[in-house]
């Protein structure tokens, strides 16, 4: 069998501009995975409602962060997979889960290039419905649709291996070590309450109660809230940082049910309160940098923190390109493709399909 690598990350517009930004935000929004409500619903609210006004609100956005090549998020994501494929000799493609460049696509490349057996690699550390699980989802549907005969592995959550731990951390220590930080807050993208919910496999363990998140469970291969709060844990750890010098917060909550908490922009809005002058904030959700890390909190967190009264506001960058991200991502593709007992080999496919994800949607 011929292998190939097919690395899928969030998705962008194809312009700042609110047409184009309009119908990207339709695909995302009407994913049953990302607005986890009833169809009926879900179109009254997106297309009755949302989309009538905040196509607009978030064309302005990106146009702030947008790169004379083009999305930050997608040029980001083509560095990395121009520099994996570099230090590979399978073929590397890249798709978005919305937007135009499309997993079907991606698939495509790498069948026009003899592949029978792919990797699919979501560029998410930590497993949610709204990203990981929405991909293999969709990377499924497609293969019994348009490629009966491929086989599909993908890549399960890596917060908590030891060796990303050591380039995320790294990463952070380069960036910082010349900075003068009182408060280093981890803010991670949010979710609904629901989704960790939805995502417990044991039915009962997860409860946001305070507990839950760290107590063991198998549930915990499934639940976004425990594998954030443990990359700041092995990361606090990582770095000697002191208890009380860090925080965790999840960022970009939507509508009026309740999500995790706390809420970043509360979170900054309260350290610039409290009298903190200088922080530094780390987007560890992401791996490339995007409009929810250039403009929500580079821009808005930092205008934020200086009403409050603080000063000196660092941002982070995500892993991006880094060497060191791009070798890790590289070994562990390598070693997929030449040991049969290697960190990546746990299958989430059996015969093609896909399994390992919570059933219960």
């Amino acid at each position: 069998m011929k292998k190939g690598i097919l690395l899928v990350n969030l998705g962008s517009p194809d312009s700042p501009t609110p047409k184009d930004v309009k119908k990207y935000l339709g695909e995302f929004l009407m994913d049953e995975r990302v607005i986890d409500i009833p169809l009926i619903a879900r179109t009254a609210l997106v297309k009755g409602i949302i989309l009538k006004t905040r196509p607009k609100q978030s064309a302005a956005a990106y146009k702030k962060i947008w790169w004379e090549e083009g999305s930050p998020l997608i040029v980001l994501s083509e560095r990395l997979q121009k520099k994996i494929q570099k230090q590979t000799s399978l073929p590397v493609a890249l798709a978005m889960r919305y937007g135009s460049m499309t997993i079907k696509k991606g698939l495509q490349e790498l069948v026009d290039k003899g592949v029978d057996e792919v990797l699919l690699f979501p560029l998410y550390p930590q497993f949610a419905m709204a990203t990981t699980e929405t991909i293999t989802v969709l990377a499924e549907e497609l293969r019994q649709q348009h490629f009966p005969n491929l086989k599909i592995e993908s890549v399960p959550a890596f917060y908590n291996k030891p060796d990303y731990i050591e380039v995320l951390s790294d990463a952070i220590k380069r960036h910082l070590e010349s900075k003068n930080y009182e408060h280093l807050l981890f803010s991670y993208h949010g979710v609904p309450e629901r989704h960790i919910r939805k995502s417990d496999v044991t039915k009962s363990h997860c409860k946001i109660d305070g507990s839950c998140c760290v107590t063991p469970s198998k549930a915990h291969e499934f639940c976004y809230r425990h594998q954030c709060l443990e990359v700041t844990r092995l990361v606090a750890e990582k770095l000697q940082l002191k208890e009380g010098s860090y925080s965790t917060s999840f960022q970009s909550r939507l509508g009026f049910d309740p999500w995790l908490q706390p809420y970043t922009d509360r979170t900054i809005e309260r350290l610039g309160k409290k009298g903190i002058k200088s922080m530094a904030i780390v987007t560890p959700a992401f791996v490339s940098d995007c409009l929810e890390t250039l403009e929500e909190i580079a821009m808005e967190g930092q205008e934020i923190f200086h009403e409050m009264g603080g000063k000196d506001f660092t941002t982070v960058p995500c892993l991006n390109d880094d060497d060191t991200w791009v070798s890790l991502l590289s070994k562990w593709i390598n070693e997929w493709a030449s040991v049969e007992t290697s960190m990546l080999k746990t299958p989430l496919t059996n015969g093609g399909m896909i399994k390992d994800v919570p059933s219960n949607r």
